[in-house]
């Protein structure tokens, strides 16, 4: 890898943040507040090519990789739009990961130029109320009918199937008991939320509102055959390639939304005076401020060198794993600090630093588990035996 400074990425760095500058904080607070899609956002960063950047130039995106995407998103979220202003976009990015690698060229050409320059919005369908984290134990079905699919089941945590036209959607194709492997027998399923016998709510929850997570029952929904994704029976397969690139993207999120809590912080700690003096002096104070910038800078080490090797097809389990956990930590440990240094005005909504903090809980969770990444590298990479 080379740390030289990039002018490609210098100059993607400074593209977004020209359009990001016209966003200010009070702009996301009123989103979240009010719990409404950032759609003049969504539309001026798909008009600037931003929202294609990784898919293929043959399919109207803008052909670069992961690395040039995580930095989209990591200065979304250092802006101070955080998870409001990434979620917007990252699903159109990394979820479209797994059509651009293995679906065929006819569905190619169908959906993802709509995708790419933002005409068409995109949700992605995996977790399940009774299934969570183990994906092989969903129960959404895929019966063949014809040149159909008839789907029946119910997703949970669905961001933005409101705002979308489609969800890339698991279904079992074929009962779980009749294969070796848990992890066989799904489908992945290119499918349009408009379909009669969808079902779709969105779930109360702390923060990001202005991306609303849904709901979504499905009862006997016809989908054309033409709208799976590759094979049948290889979904779960197909899922991974995009998981990794999600880790990464999220993780780059996570490290923009600290980067926002802590220049908020300097900011504030250099012009709180109290007992004749700035609150920056203190050592209670500078130094929490300071790990957490050496937190954030050591999680974008590892960032970097996992969207390097995912661009290069290289194996990338194990960076891409570990950047989610670093980042997740590093972000939250600096958002939390940001509300310390402000103290009860970290608690007030005026000072953006609560919604920067509840933003940056969610990433602990979401799209997986701190716990399940330890789990992972227990085993894959340490040998330890099956946790779970």
């Amino acid at each position: 890898m080379d740390f030289e400074a990039d002018e490609n990425h210098r100059a993607i760095r400074e593209g977004v943040r020209q359009i990001c500058a016209d966003y200010p904080d009070s702009y996301w607070a009123g989103k979240d507040a009010e719990g409404e899609f950032p759609w003049e956002f969504f539309h001026a960063m798909a008009g600037a090519g931003w929202i294609g950047i990784a898919i293929p130039e043959d399919y109207g995106g803008g052909g670069m990789g992961v690395d040039e995407a995580a930095i989209v998103l990591e200065e979304v979220s250092a802006s101070g739009a955080g998870m409001n202003g990434a979620t917007a976009l990252h699903l159109s990015m990394f979820g479209m990961h797994s059509v651009v690698l293995h679906a065929t060229e006819e569905m190619k050409k169908r959906y993802l130029p709509d995708v790419a320059c933002g005409k068409m919005v995109v949700a992605f369908g995996v977790t399940e109320p009774d299934a969570g984290s183990d994906t092989s134990a969903i129960t959404t079905r895929a019966t063949r009918d014809g040149d159909y699919y008839r789907i029946t089941g119910r997703k949970v945590w669905t961001s933005r199937a409101l705002e979308s036209e489609r969800v890339l959607l698991l279904a079992r194709t074929s009962p779980r008991e009749s294969h070796i492997k848990r992890t066989e027998g799904m489908s992945l399923f290119l499918v349009d939320l408009s379909s009669p016998g969808i079902d779709i709510r969105p779930i109360p929850k702390m923060g990001r509102n202005a991306v609303r997570s849904c709901e979504v029952v499905y009862e006997d929904v016809a989908v054309p055959a033409a709208d799976r994704v590759g094979e049948e029976g290889q979904g779960f397969r197909y899922l991974l390639s995009g998981l990794n690139a999600e880790r990464i993207l999220v993780a780059a999120e996570a490290l923009g939304l600290g980067r926002a809590a802590l220049r908020r912080a300097v900011e504030y700690a250099n012009q709180r005076i109290v007992f004749g003096g700035p609150i920056a002096r203190n050592q209670a104070i500078s130094f929490p401020l300071a790990e957490a910038h050496a937190r954030l800078t050591a999680a974008e080490l590892v960032i970097r060198k996992a969207a390097w090797r995912l661009d290069r097809q290289l194996p990338v389990g194990e960076e891409a794993n570990i950047a989610k956990f670093l980042a997740a930590e590093a972000g939250f440990f600096a958002a939390d600090r940001a509300v310390q240094t402000l103290g009860g005005y970290g608690y007030a909504r005026e000072y953006h630093v609560e919604r920067y903090f509840r933003e940056s809980r969610l990433l602990r969770i979401a799209p997986i588990t701190q716990e399940l990444i330890l789990a992972y590298l227990a085993e894959h990479v340490l040998g330890l035996a099956r946790t779970y």
